[in-house]
């Protein structure tokens, strides 16, 4: 029989567990998980304005609310609503008809084949890179970077550059000044108890209203730019591809349904692979080892200096390895948010009728069912025989289920051969030993996460 009482922290009399919550949320994933179960009932908020959601922690759960109950659990909850408001109706949020119509447009621009083809504008970014470090490593910091700063910088550089090929340079600058703002601000309101209306003129308002139209402009302008050239002859760029796109009926994208894509990718597109990049160089100046042995298998197979390509990402296992172990410890979603329809039973837990649900990566890739001694960085657990031997749902960054994330190869692709490009050329060491993190919309990293690269 189901349980029909949650457990869950009891919290403060009055606000629940808010002000862990607004302390450390990580935290209390772990802790609500270790001293009560796999899904768990957590409130916060005063009477009146009181939240409350089901944190899911377990494989199993995982599976169900991600896809084999994916039609009961829909993204309605309030961040992926203000998300909606401000960057569009993309992939990451639409729903029904539409998720269907978008997901069958988009899906041959980021098939295996299509996404290799992308290689190489990674690996330009991977060599601008290198030069970059390079200079900085003679300067008077002494090659001390904030790799949280640097693969954010690198990862939209680099992702801006496959959307929009020659307009880079216009789209970066953008987004590099108003992306910040926009974000923070989806995730104030979205986790806020109350939300004013967005036409009031409060500052955090008017704020947000001058970056969303800052990116709207630089988006809308270089969409018109690109239908005007050639006759809008297809561009070789996934914005030109994008824009040539149709359906089995003729359909396309509008402008507008262009604009909203390309804010999703910039912003999925980034964030997700930074977070990625900078938890990988992170670890791996922290174990030596493990460092020398990454590096061993990129100088065996790139040690002529030629650009990393597409096929070498399958000559990389050990790098790749290193990368989802740092994935598993750091998912740059450490909780995907649904709500559910009606009333159903997650791993043994019956769920009311629209309830908010959070699954959370970050607890799930550290339960300790699963994962042996699951804090310490160990990329030997992703050996072909490991992986083969765990749960589908015990290591899932990029989600499950109908809704997982489209750009899997994009991200790994990207990620594997950035960091081929930079262990050849560097060692690496961390500083920063530990990192606050925070969740916002993608796992955030508050703080600076300081390497020293010193030029092999």
């Amino acid at each position: 029989m189901p349980a029909t009482r949650t457990p869950g922290p009891a919290g403060l009399p009055l606000i629940g567990s808010m002000l862990d919550l607004n302390r450390d949320t990580l935290q209390v994933y772990l802790d609500a998980r270790r001293n009560h179960g796999d899904v768990v009932r957590i409130s916060a908020g005063p009477p009146g304005l009181r939240a409350e959601f089901y944190l899911v922690s377990s494989p199993e759960g995982a599976q169900q609310v991600l896809a084999t109950q994916a039609a009961n659990f829909r993204k309605e909850n309030a961040i992926y609503q203000e998300i909606r408001e401000s960057f569009g109706n993309g992939l990451l949020t639409s729903q029904d008809e539409d998720y269907r119509r978008q997901r069958r447009l988009v899906q041959p621009l980021f098939t295996p084949r299509r996404v290799n083809g992308y290689a190489d504008a990674m690996g330009i970014e991977s060599e601008a890179l290198v030069e970059r470090w390079t200079e900085l490593a003679g300067g008077p910091a002494g090659g001390v970077v904030d790799a949280a700063e640097e693969m954010s910088r690198f990862a939209l550089r680099t992702v801006a550059r496959i959307l929009f090929g020659a307009d880079v340079e216009d789209a970066t600058k953008v987004v590099r000044r108003h992306f910040p703002v926009l974000g923070h601000y989806v995730v104030a309101r979205g986790f806020s108890p109350v939300r004013l209306p967005r036409r009031w003129p409060t500052p955090g308002n008017r704020a947000a209203a001058a970056a969303e139209r800052e990116l709207y402009r630089v988006c809308d302008e270089i969409i018109a730019r690109r239908q005007a050239q050639d006759g809008g002859q297809e561009a070789d760029d996934l914005l030109g591809l994008l824009a040539a796109a149709r359906d089995e009926d003729g359909g396309r994208l509008d402008p507008a349904e262009l604009r909203e894509q390309v804010l999703i990718f910039l912003l999925a597109g980034h964030e997700t692979t930074s977070t990625s990049l900078t938890f990988a160089l992170q670890l791996l100046g922290l174990h030596p080892e493990e460092q020398r042995r990454a590096r061993a298998e990129v100088d065996a197979l790139l040690g002529d200096g030629r650009r990393p390509q597409a096929d070498d990402l399958a000559e990389l296992p050990y790098l790749t390895r290193v990368l989802k172990e740092a994935m598993r410890l750091y998912p740059a979603a450490p909780a995907f948010g649904r709500r559910s329809v009606a009333e159903s039973v997650v791993d043994g837990v019956v769920i009311p009728a629209g309830a908010d649900v959070l699954v959370s990566p970050y607890a799930a890739h550290r339960h300790p069912l699963h994962w042996e001694d699951p804090e310490r960085f160990d990329p030997e657990r992703f050996t072909p025989e490991r992986e083969a031997a765990r749960h589908r749902y015990a290591w899932f960054p990029f989600g499950g289920g109908p809704r997982a994330c489209i750009g899997q190869h994009f991200s790994m692709l990207e990620s594997v051969l950035g960091l081929a490009a930079f262990l050849r050329a560097f060692e690496i060491e961390t500083v920063d030993t530990g990192v606050r993190l925070g969740q916002g919309v993608t796992l955030e990293v508050r703080g600076p996460v300081r390497v020293r690269l010193t030029p092999r």
